[in-house]
């Protein structure tokens, strides 16, 4: 089933050479079969995974790099996997969606069958299929989803607000969910204020917290860490680190690196307390040490956080719908703006999040755009 309006061709920007623009091309427009839903592109967010998929590598330090066509990543490949589209065909046994529905498309889809997709949790799936990561992604003006699960309808929440869902706000929200015990018992570290930063502060907002401190050496960034509610915010310097002992005499009980760099991990640890935890969320790239003594006689625990569940996009559209959008700084640039798009992020130029927008995510000539509200 369609509606009745679908083009022979799609657009969408390739990665056709690591290391080099996207490229435009015109495919095929997809055809839904089975449990497939083919949605409009309308929302698309840029991010640092982007960034990485593009240059081809991951930095693992010490002069090591993963690459991705050791992850099984093929070229040619449409990026993106922070998408918000509207229903345009539904494969025949496609249930639960509407043509015209607009939805937030959760992209961690797993193979199905390994022990982690069967125990719901396909993000650690070994054989992944995630969208715009191993399948095409929203770059482009056409979406194939392969299940209807995948998708969360957000009512009148605004694409662009919609779409860093997906990513930023899941992975943020995951990592919260790592330390939740502590939140109300006292403020926790925040390190980078970068699009994951400040989605994780927004968060905070709705929850039952102390707050964050917030590392982050650009002062514009530290500006819009504190309009989000931080307790405090300052430059990773001596006189900055400084300033923290204040709020937390004996260290911290938790510290979330969404920076994940070699020198963001290591200064990282003598900010804990004993019994302390560091969640690492960013993939700068490098390597770092810890010694062993210290790992157990301070009783040290280190953990990576990568994305998150289908249950926990399901919570945190929960607590969307209950408190609101996170009210992240968003930049809207139009989708053939793609490559400078991500030369910005690239830069640091970008406070927040940048979405790219298609033509049919504009309101009608006339209308206003409704209050922003999500459906549960």
């Amino acid at each position: 089933m369609t509606d009745g309006s679908l083009p022979q061709t799609s657009l969408r920007y390739e990665l056709v050479c690591c290391g080099a623009p996207l490229v435009p091309r015109r495919v095929q427009t997809p055809v839904p079969t089975g449990s497939e839903v083919l949605l409009r592109t309308l929302a698309a967010g840029v991010c640092h995974t982007d960034l990485h998929l593009s240059d081809g590598f991951f930095d693992l330090g010490q002069g090591k790099r993963l690459a991705m066509t050791e992850r099984g990543i093929t070229l040619p490949h449409t990026l993106g996997h922070e998408n918000v589209g509207e229903v345009v065909a539904l494969g025949p046994e496609a249930q639960g969606m509407q043509i015209g529905e607009r939805v937030l498309v959760h992209p961690w889809i797993g193979c199905g069958s390994c022990p982690a997709c069967r125990g719901d949790d396909e993000s650690f799936c070994t054989q992944p299929r995630f969208i715009g990561v191993f399948r095409p992604g929203g770059f482009g003006e056409h979406l194939l989803v392969p299940h209807a699960r995948y998708l969360f309808p957000i009512g009148s929440l605004p694409p662009e607000r919609a779409a860093p869902l997906a990513c930023s706000g899941l992975t943020a929200f995951s990592a919260l969910m790592k330390v939740e015990d502590l939140l109300a018992r006292e403020p926790i570290v925040i390190v980078g204020a970068g699009g994951l930063g400040l989605m994780c502060l927004s968060l905070l907002q709705g929850m039952k917290s102390r707050g964050a401190v917030v590392i982050e050496p650009d002062a514009a960034k530290r500006d819009a860490a504190l309009a989000l509610g931080a307790v405090a915010a300052v430059a990773p310097t001596a006189d900055g680190m400084a300033q923290l002992a204040g709020h937390a005499a004996d260290g911290f009980g938790a510290v979330l690196d969404f920076v994940g760099s070699a020198t963001s991990t290591s200064n990282a640890i003598p900010l804990l307390r004993k019994g302390g935890r560091l969640v690492v969320v960013g993939m700068y790239g490098g390597a770092f040490e810890l010694p062993i003594p210290t790992l157990v006689l301070r009783s040290l625990s280190v953990q990576g956080s990568y994305v998150g569940s289908l249950d926990e996009m399901g919570a945190l559209m929960a607590h969307v719908a209950r408190h609101g959008a996170p009210e992240v700084p968003v930049s809207v640039r139009p989708l053939v703006d793609v490559n400078a798009a991500l030369l910005a992020v690239r830069s640091g130029q970008v406070v927040g999040r940048t979405v790219l927008m298609s033509e049919a995510s504009k309101p009608a000539a006339g209308s206003a755009r409704p209050a922003a509200q999500v459906v549960a």
